[in-house]
């Protein structure tokens, strides 16, 4: 079919230059030439326009014969001829409207048309409002296309804001509407920017309004801008567009959520969530419980609310408690200082009927860390022995730092072993801690803790390290106070313990060279 198109077109243009041929003839010569019909010519400057490779000068050729043997065009002429010159240089375009005016032919919607998608095509957007501002001063209004070309090209430039200005604006102005496939451009544009009234009136135009159902991609995007502006209704709106569409359930469709209802100060919804995720056979992350944790992180009082959230869920009996809750529970009792207030937490985990698994014992080592604890810490390990909680990297990783807290740190090597003797990699950071304190202490074994961490893999020492070895242990960087970072008790909430387990691990032996100075 595109070939028959093709061969039609190219004879009649063929045909077309034959006749401007034979115009030109009879002008050199003198003699009268009866005017072809005007549909011939407009088939001649249409054939041009079709014809996008090598033909401008065709087609302007045929226009200048049109104006040689008299003939006045007229605007669908010069909107032909511009379409053809939309790949020339501005300059031509330019030349054309100029005609345009000598010919006293005014510009019209379909003009502005094809000057604005011109720029639109070549990215230049700000040319393209110049174009649509002078419009409205001619009080004409964009044609369908033209708005249509403009707001998705200004959406995908990264320009969702005045998208969907220019959406709302055309909208009020005009008897017609935009199609959906705008409305859904102009919702991925504005949830891939943040761009919170954007994502609550694109949502419901084209949900709602339009019946259209965005996709996975565009749902989780939504999700992620609902939860950083506390949009907890419109996730959950989102929530079921997901299941509408048979989505499989993940972690990262809920985690936005929950940010949202912590956001909306509807703490209690996001730890029932926890419990909704694990029923749907979903494991709950420390990511998915950050914001709660910065939500209920604050002082005591933040925390005992989110304790009663806790029973309050357990006596409506709707969702079961899940033990990532009381994790964030006594992460945050952590992060305010208060150990006695998490092992508080951990003891009644029996009245909420949860079970603490490993983070739970983990977090609390963290507690020890802080309050340089051994006994406590040694307890906690006892107790996770009789519940039959098998230990993992970060356990290892917090015992060994908080027996470097004590004068004898002898158990740091028994539990360094035990470590590799159960095959986890010991991290990087407990090799810097063990070498720190035997350097600080004047302990050889510091040299057999460097050679054991270059077979392990670690061949760089850091230049803080390295620093402080050569001074053997008198220049410390990072016993310094840094801006920022104190005892994990009082660090910036918005850092997770679980995410930061290598900083713990620094953080432990700082603590203990703080203290040698302050005692010396």
């Amino acid at each position: 079919m595109c070939g028959v198109l093709a061969f039609v077109t190219g004879h009649i243009l063929f045909q077309g230059i034959l006749v401007s041929e034979q115009m030109k003839e009879h002008l050199l010569q003198g003699t009268t030439w009866t005017s072809p019909d005007m549909l011939i010519l407009h088939i001649l400057a249409e054939s041009s326009a079709c014809i996008r490779d090598g033909l401008d000068l065709e087609a302007r050729a045929i226009f200048e014969d049109m104006l040689a043997v008299g003939l006045n065009p007229t605007r669908q002429h010069f909107h032909l001829l511009l379409d053809t010159m939309r790949f020339m240089n501005t300059r031509h375009m330019w030349d054309i409207l100029e005609s345009m005016r000598r010919f006293d032919i005014s510009l019209n919607e379909q003009t502005y048309e094809i000057v604005i998608l011109r720029y639109v095509e070549a990215g230049q957007i700000e040319l393209a409002l110049q174009q649509l501002s002078e419009m409205g001063k001619r009080s004409l209004s964009p044609t369908l296309k033209t708005a249509r070309g403009l707001i998705m090209a200004a959406g995908r430039s990264g320009y969702p804001r005045l998208a969907l200005e220019l959406a709302e604006s055309f909208e009020q102005s005009s008897v017609r509407h935009l199609e959906g496939e705008v409305w859904v451009d102009l919702l991925i544009s504005c949830s891939e920017s943040f761009y919170e009234y954007g994502v609550l009136r694109t949502w419901q135009q084209v949900v709602h309004e339009l019946g259209i159902t965005p996709d996975e991609g565009c749902c989780l995007q939504v999700l992620h801008t609902a939860g950083r502006h506390g949009k907890s209704a419109l996730a959950l709106d989102v929530l079921q567009v997901l299941e509408r569409i048979g989505a499989s359930w993940q972690e990262y469709h809920f985690a936005p959520i929950i940010e949202a209802l912590c956001r909306d100060d509807k703490v209690k919804d996001a730890l029932a969530m926890l419990g909704v995720i694990r029923s749907r056979n979903i494991i709950p992350v420390t990511e998915t419980t950050f914001p709660i944790f910065t939500a209920i992180s604050h002082d005591t009082d933040t925390v005992d609310e989110a304790w009663g959230h806790l029973e309050a869920i357990r006596d409506e009996g709707k969702e079961a408690v899940d033990v990532t809750a009381l994790n964030v529970v006594i992460q945050a009792s952590v992060a305010i200082g208060d150990l006695q207030r998490a092992v508080g937490t951990y003891k009644a985990a029996g009245d909420l009927n949860v079970t603490p698994n490993v983070d739970t014992y983990n977090l609390l080592l963290a507690g020890c860390i802080a309050a340089q604890h051994r006994q406590l810490g040694d307890r906690l390990l006892s107790e996770m022995k009789d519940a039959k909680i098998k230990p993992d990297v970060r356990t290892y990783e917090r015992l060994i730092v908080l027996c470097l807290t004590q004068t004898n740190y002898e158990d740091a090597f028994f539990y360094l072993e035990e470590m590799k003797a159960l095959r986890f990699m010991p991290p990087l950071a407990v090799y810097e801690a063990i070498i720190r304190k035997c350097v600080l202490t004047g302990d050889t074994r510091s040299k057999i803790a460097i050679e054991e961490m270059t077979e392990s893999g670690y061949y760089t020492i850091s230049t803080r390290l390295k620093a402080f070895i050569d001074s053997g242990g008198s220049h410390d960087p990072a016993g310094e106070p840094v801006p920022g970072r104190g005892p994990p008790a009082r660090r910036d909430r918005q850092r997770s313990f679980f995410r930061q387990a290598a900083e713990e691990v620094e953080q432990g032996l700082e603590e203990v060279l703080q203290a040698k100075k302050t005692t010396s």
